[in-house]
């Protein structure tokens, strides 16, 4: 059984249409999305659309949350000020700009999706099952993530937020973490998700890259007024640095 892993879309139209190319090429059983359909790119309501035409279960992203719910912060976790600014900026900018029926769809996610396939339980959700805005960075402390797997009660854990992929085996539980189709930050620009392979016996994980046109995503951040670093960050694969613990 094949089961493909969206998230952190962020509302780059051009990365989500290469993605479902393939997607089409490798024909999963079942497709689930993470969260975070919008903020920073340049197209927040043919993100919702299209994830909402294809119905795709999503889970609730913290921008998702923010812009649904017109919260005054994203939640993300910044460390200086131009940072917060070009952040609060981004966010005011996907909600003037998100119509009201992709904010309604936004305020109908779920905070977390289990299933339970071929004897596999999966728990999905876009932060961690604590908190959507927690980041839980392949690095954090090995104790937290006991913490976790202990009260996940689950066999595989997938989670987004990051923007970085990485797979790990803690408690019994195994966490992956898909990377991000829109808004990479591991310096390969090409959009990520994760291909989950499910046999009665075993998981693989294959994290897949896929080309498309950044330049045409980036200038469309610049043409829309949005901080050029976002654009910037696109077409390089990078991102601001965020607090680990």
């Amino acid at each position: 059984m094949k089961i493909a892993i969206l998230s952190d879309i962020h509302s780059n139209i051009h990365a989500l249409e290469a993605v479902w190319k393939d997607i089409n090429y490798v024909q999963p059983d079942e497709i689930y999305c993470l969260g975070d359909l919008v903020g920073y790119g340049a197209y927040p309501n043919d993100t919702i659309d299209f994830v909402r035409k294809n119905n795709i279960p999503t889970v609730m992203g913290n921008y998702d949350d923010a812009v649904g719910f017109d919260r005054a912060s994203c939640g993300c976790a910044y460390n200086n000020p131009d940072d917060v600014a070009r952040s609060n900026t981004s966010l005011l900018w996907t909600k003037q700009n998100t119509n009201v029926e992709g904010k309604d769809y936004l305020r109908e996610f779920p905070k977390s999706i289990r299933r339970e396939r071929l004897g596999h339980r999966l728990l999905l959700v876009h932060g961690s099952p604590r908190s959507t805005n927690e980041y839980l960075f392949a690095d954090r402390r090995e104790s937290t993530f006991e913490r976790i797997a202990r009260m996940a009660e689950t066999d595989v854990l997938l989670c987004g937020h990051t923007h970085l992929h990485y797979q790990k085996y803690v408690d019994g539980t195994m966490f992956i973490n898909t990377g991000s189709v829109g808004k990479p930050k591991d310096g390969d620009f090409r959009a990520g998700y994760v291909l989950l392979i499910l046999d009665a016996g075993k998981i693989h994980v294959d994290y897949r890259r896929v080309d498309y046109n950044v330049s045409a995503a980036a200038q469309a951040v610049r043409d829309n007024g949005l901080p050029d670093q976002f654009a910037s960050q696109l077409e390089a694969g990078g991102e601001e640095i965020l607090v680990s613990v």
